[in-house]
């Protein structure tokens, strides 16, 4: 038996978030400082600047993180990899490659607790079977998973797509029914979220962190003409059409990332 103390019962410690065996711990203090550092953690915390940590209660089930994101686990729990062998590796390698997530994704299974590394990101927990069955990632988002989810790789309808419109050529995919913990760089009540019903969007910049597999993605100039394009001073966007949802930041995500790409190991 295992009796965990000073954690979900801890006044510092606020719960923010919780779907189904997945909560989102937020520190609303940094006592961990001295002189020299307590100021700037004080108004770090006035301005939402905090550290959150997602813990994971696993009841005979399995859930699958990025490589490198435990920081803990108690109970009977157990480990492996999703490598199957060589090619497989091979397989995971490139697509790891080619979307910036990790190659090997460990997946946790048996009955305890998982707590994960800390961070000052800010973390969504997404239900996929809301995006239309999939959604589709913009590169490093993804933190962990239930394992009832598939990871696939999707690549671009078109070439330009990736080169005109500031994505990448290729995305993580996930599909099925489970919750997606995603290490956001915006909080998502400053998230604007886009339903369309065979509608379009269009977007200057990759501004969108997430959107339903469902929709497709295209890049098109701003107006008809390359000459309306310059004058008007925008030049190509991003498309999405169809049905589905999207998940996109107020300010460029890349911006954000600078800040706060780092995470709370001391």
């Amino acid at each position: 038996m295992i009796t965990i103390k000073n954690l979900f019962d801890n006044d510092d410690v606020k719960i923010i978030e919780k779907k189904g065996n997945i909560s989102v711990l937020e520190y609303q203090r940094d006592v961990s400082v001295n002189k020299f550092t307590a100021m700037s953690e004080y108004y770090a915390s006035k301005m939402n600047v905090r550290r959150r940590q997602v813990v994971i209660q696993l009841n005979g089930d399995e859930y699958i993180t990025s490589s490198g994101a435990l920081q803990w686990m108690a109970g009977n729990i157990e480990s492996k990899t999703n490598i199957k062998g060589v090619g497989d590796f091979l397989g995971k390698a490139i697509k790891g490659s080619v979307t910036s997530e990790s190659t090997v994704k460990p997946k946790y299974h048996g009955t305890g607790l998982l707590a994960l590394e800390p961070t000052y990101n800010y973390i969504l927990l997404e239900d996929v079977s809301d995006w239309n069955g999939s959604m589709v990632l913009e590169d490093g988002l993804f933190l962990a998973c239930e394992a009832t989810l598939d990871h696939n790789v999707v690549m671009r309808s078109n070439l330009s797509s990736a080169v005109l419109g500031g994505e990448g050529l290729f995305n993580l995919k996930l599909s099925g029914k489970g919750i997606a913990v995603l290490e956001s760089p915006v909080p998502r009540e400053e998230l604007i979220e886009v339903n369309l019903e065979n509608d379009q969007i269009k977007i200057d910049g990759n501004m969108a962190i997430a959107w339903s597999n469902s929709l497709e993605f295209t890049v098109e100039k701003s107006t008809r003409s390359l000459l309306g394009s310059a004058v008007a001073g925008e030049g190509f966007v991003n498309v999405y059409r169809g049905t589905g949802k999207i998940l996109m930041a107020p300010v460029r995500p890349e911006s954000s990332n600078n800040i706060l790409k780092y995470n709370s190991k001391r």
